[in-house]
């Protein structure tokens, strides 16, 4: 270390494998922040993702949860897969809402991991969702 900056884990593998998500560009997510065991990840509520009620689809939510859950089981530079996750929806979201999710690694032990993913409403700060993601490290 020659200029101070704090040491960590490397980022590259994580930041990579964003980049090449292409389910996530897709529906149009950005990632607002990654960094060692957090990410946050934004994605507007369009019209494609609003169900039979009017509004956001379960799944699209659950989506932008694991999308973040991704970033932060895998910031520490090992290769890491969902092993399971759930997910508690709080309140409903609706076309044109901005859904923010923000998760951090709660705990991990060896090759597993447990990441807690709350999703809010950018507007009024409301809970739609949480989820909690178990993680497993690969080999090698």
């Amino acid at each position: 270390m020659t200029d101070g900056a704090p040491t960590g884990p490397d980022l590259t593998h994580v930041r990579r494998m964003w980049a090449d998500d292409r389910a996530s560009r897709g529906l149009g997510m950005q990632a607002l922040t990654i960094e060692p065991d957090h990410a946050v990840v934004s994605m507007a509520v369009t019209e494609a993702m609003v169900n039979g009620h009017d509004i956001a689809h379960g799944g699209f939510i659950f989506t932008l949860a694991d999308s973040t859950f991704a970033l932060v089981c895998n910031s520490g530079g090992r290769l890491t897969v969902a092993a399971g996750a759930d997910i508690t929806f709080v309140t409903s979201a609706r076309l044109g809402d901005v859904l923010v999710a923000e998760g951090r690694t709660r705990a991990a032990y060896g090759r597993s991991g447990l990441t807690d993913v709350t999703v809010t409403r950018e507007s009024d700060g409301a809970v739609v969702a949480e989820f909690r993601g178990r993680s497993r490290s690969l080999r090698g």
